[in-house]
Order: structure tokens, then sequence, then C-alpha cells
């Protein structure tokens, strides 16, 4: 039996990329110690996931590592050998605000603890596909140049400009402001390209725009779409950061990027970079998303406006999705952002609302 090995599994992409691959007949192994709760507090513990896991799925096996303990990566690794054909790498600190706190924690996990994983998979399981979810923060606020215009409700490109139809991965990663998040997953995206160029790995990196569903423990700092909902749906006050509120960010469902992640464990390729997101089909405003939280949510968002954005934060984001789709044609995007926040409303608004009590 051929196993799937998630890092990061009790997390939002980690964990619907299990369920999904457990459905597509792999064994899946799971490496998740919960650190979502030490970067962003108990509401963001991601351990209900872990035990939801543990209960629906029969061939889930899991260990509670720190991926930046490469003596017990490499254990896990040798333990499943050749039959490791799946490294599905979705662990990280993943905040921009976080990391500027504790500069040496962010790089570790998402540095070396990408290095420790590569370097576990050329020794123990060298043909498996090796995929990388990175960040379109790795081009740090180059995208803030584009010749925005402001709308009603958003900021755009203009329709003649040649990236209306989204940014490409030819957008230069030089000379701009990252956040020290975008550096540390900067490192990691280049360490996962020169694995596939250097000792020829099936690696593949994605830079993901917003990736969002209804599996995310929404906090503060991170997973703007799901926290948004919740507090629309709990009353919790929610602060909008800079631009107005008409930054715009593209969105894919979780559920749609397991599905393209399935396509490239199916047809891996070496050294691979996609921007992967909610591309044209898939994007809003943070005005328009919380005109659609309050609409499904049936309630008023108690909001607030800081006009100090986030350092490096982008103003407009929306992925060009066509180097992927031209890879694997068969794959196609199924939710749009109204779908999105359905979902993650009708599958969590009654647990928020408990735990709010």
């Amino acid at each position: 039996m051929s196993v799937a090995l998630i890092t990061g599994s009790s997390g939002l992409i980690g964990s619907t990329a299990a369920y999904h691959f457990s459905q597509l007949g792999y064994d899946v192994w799971g490496i998740d110690n919960d650190m979502r709760s030490v970067f962003f507090g108990p509401d963001a513990s991601t351990e209900w996931m872990r035990e939801r896991l543990d209960r629906d799925l029969p061939n889930y096996r899991h260990f509670p590592l720190d991926i930046r303990d490469r003596e017990a990566i490499t254990k896990v690794f040798a333990d499943g050998g050749r039959q490791i054909s799946l490294v599905l790498h979705t662990a990280a600190q993943p905040s921009h605000d976080w990391a500027a706190q504790d500069p040496d924690t962010d790089f570790t996990v998402n540095a070396n603890g990408t290095l420790a994983l590569l370097e576990a998979t050329r020794a123990h399981c060298p043909d498996s596909a090796f995929i990388f979810t990175s960040t379109n923060k790795v081009y740090g606020d180059t995208p803030n140049r584009l010749p925005l215009v402001e709308l009603e409700t958003r900021w755009e490109l203009p329709p003649d400009h040649e990236w209306y139809g989204g940014i490409p991965e030819s957008m230069s990663i030089d000379a701009s402001t990252h956040s020290l998040f975008g550096v540390s997953k900067a490192a990691a995206d280049l360490l996962v390209q020169e694995y596939g160029r250097y000792f020829g790995l099936a690696t593949a990196c994605f830079r993901g725009g917003c990736l969002t569903g209804p599996g995310h423990s929404g906090a503060e700092l991170h997973g703007f779409l799901a926290y948004l909902m919740k507090c629309a749906a709990t009353g919790r006050p929610y602060t909008v950061f800079g631009y107005e509120g008409k930054q715009v960010r593209d969105n894919i469902h979780a559920f749609d990027l397991a599905r393209a992640f399935e396509h490239v464990a199916a047809a891996p390729t070496q050294a691979a970079v996609y921007n992967i997101g909610g591309g044209r089909f898939s994007n809003c405003s943070m005005l328009e998303a919380i005109d659609l939280c309050q609409e499904i949510s049936g309630r008023q968002l108690d909001w607030t406006y800081s006009d100090q954005n986030r350092i490096g934060d982008h103003i407009w984001w929306i992925g060009d999705l066509s180097a992927f789709e031209a890879d694997y044609p068969g794959w196609k995007l199924q939710y749009d952002v109204p779908a999105i926040l359905q979902d993650i409303y009708d599958q969590n608004a009654e647990r928020w609302q408990a735990e709010a009590r």
C-alpha cells in the first residue's frame, strides 16, 4: 500500500488532503504537533481535527513530532521507506505578523524543517513526489507596484493590463519587502526547487494565495476568511488593517487544492513552481467578504478599521493559474468565494457558537 506522508496533517490543508488521499486508497501518515496553538493560542488549536482524523480514517497513523527534530523525522521516513510515494509538506509557521515576534522560530520551522524533510525524502523515498505549500509572500510587496485603480469596493488592475488575469510565476522575488515570514518561506521554496534540479527529486512548490475552507481553525493572525466568518457568526469584533478595506485576495477551497495535489502525485515533474489560488474565478476584497459573511450569517459584523496596514502585505493579489492548468488540464476550480464562505459557515457555526457560550 502506498503511503501519503502529510506534515501539518491536522491543519486546514493537511487534514483536507488526509481525507482526500485516504479516499483514494493511500495509507496516510500525519505529522503534526499542534504548533498552531503555540503560535496563535488555544482557539487556534488543531487537536480537534487530529481527533477527527483518528476517528474517521482507519488507515491514518499520527506522529506528534516537530518537523525540526531531524532524528525523529528520519526515523519515520526510514520506517516508511519506499512505501512512501507522496510527501505533502503543509506544516509551517504561517503568519507574517507572528514571525516578527520570534524570527528564530519562524525561520527554523519554515526553512530548517523543510530541509529536514527534503533530506529524509532523498535518503529513504527518493522516488516519491514532494509537494510543498509555499506562499505568494515569496514575491514580497512587488505586487503593490502594479498600476492599481481604486474602485468602490476594491483595488483593481485595469482590464487592459497584461496581468489582469493574474500574476504569473515570472514576477521577481527580489528587491522587495517580504516580511520575515515571506523570507523563511522563500528559503524553503528555493530549497524545494533545488532538490528537484540538483538531486532529481520530483518536487513542486505551490505558491498559494489565500487557502481556506471549513477545516480552518481561524485565528486573528491567520486564515482571514475563516476567522472573518467566525467573528460574524459569534459576534466577536474584527479589525480591518489598511488599504480602506479594499485589498483583494484570491481564495481557494482546500478541497480544490487537494485535488491539485492529486494531479501532481499522479504525474510529478521536477522543480515545478505554480501560483495557485482562486484566480479570477474566486476572489474578493475585504469589504466584499464582510458583506458576504453578514449575508450568510444573518448578523452584522462588529468591525473597526485601522489605517496601519501589515508590513509587506499585498494590496491586490490574484494569481495566474495558467501554468498549472497547462500541465494538468484535468483540474478545474469548483468553489468560488460565496460557496467557500457558505461551506465554512455550514460546517462550523454550531461549534463556534457553542464555544462562545
